[in-house]
């Protein structure tokens, strides 16, 4: 008991040493507490800012109307515009309209005429290429096309056989070979298309093509000139007429002429 009234004893002076050490300097002490406290209130009502590697929500907006409409579309409308739904004319007779001169290097003039697109002789070649939409597999091509003046052929046709292309030959190598460039890497000359026909000047000749899965085939004036199989074959063309992909027609130091160009999708069924 006396240990514990000493402690006491000895904590009251201490408390009164200090009270009259400070009152002279009281104005002093109650500045600075109040600078304390103020600060403190700050402190507390100012927010924290998010730390350096997180983000920081309160910047991120929602997504506006105005953005969502945006966006982009759906593929079914990309899709719908780069195929044809039914037969198609892909000229009107008037102008070039989605078939663009092919820049071989040395090509003819080329221009619309009395309905027809006109391919002058070049050096060596003269063509049109197809940029608008086009069916790949399972289609038809029909066209009239004539040789104007030269020897070699006034119609080379480049067509899409789904992701491969290939060409069909009229009148080439001196005149009079038809078929397909390339089949298994042989071309028109070489391979088991190979037909041969007497063509003449300034005479339209009408030319049909079909795609499908596994053949193609072809007429001239209704007789039929190619049907092979092509399973299995490998299906290509010559590097002449890389730049008529996917759809193209050219001429080999020969003027032709073509006009009624249609394509059209067709329904197979498989065969048995």
């Amino acid at each position: 008991m006396n240990t514990k009234h000493t402690i006491i004893a000895d904590n009251s002076f201490r408390w009164a040493s200090f009270t009259r050490r400070a009152l002279p300097n009281m104005p002093y002490t109650m500045l600075i507490l109040l600078c304390i406290l103020t600060l403190g209130a700050c402190r507390r009502s100012t927010p924290s800012a998010a730390p350096p590697d997180e983000p920081n929500v309160s910047q991120e907006q929602p997504q506006t109307e105005s953005d969502v409409s945006q966006e982009p579309t759906s593929t079914e409308s990309t899709v719908s515009q780069e195929t044809i739904p039914t037969e198609t004319s892909l000229f009107d007779g008037k102008s070039l309209g989605y078939w663009k001169i092919t820049d071989f290097g040395g090509q003819g003039d080329v221009y619309v005429k009395d309905g027809a697109i006109y391919l002058e002789m070049g050096n060596d070649m003269t063509g049109v290429t197809w940029t608008g939409p086009l069916v790949r597999m399972n289609y038809e091509i029909t066209l009239e096309a004539m040789r104007v003046d030269g020897s070699d052929f006034f119609c080379g046709l480049t067509f899409p056989v789904a992701d491969k292309p290939c060409s069909l030959i009229l009148g080439g190598w001196g005149g009079g070979v038809c078929g397909l460039s390339n089949i298994d890497y042989y071309d028109a000359a070489n391979n088991e298309t190979t037909q041969f026909f007497s063509f003449d000047d300034k005479k339209w000749y009408c030319v049909r093509l079909r795609v499908t899965p596994d053949r193609i085939e072809a007429w001239l004036d209704d007789e039929e000139i190619v049907n092979i199989e092509t399973t299995g074959r490998k299906i290509d063309i010559r590097a002449e007429v890389d730049l008529s992909q996917p759809l193209g027609i050219a001429t080999w130091c020969t003027s032709g002429a073509i006009r009624n160009i249609y394509m059209k999708p067709i329904q197979t069924e498989p065969r048995p």
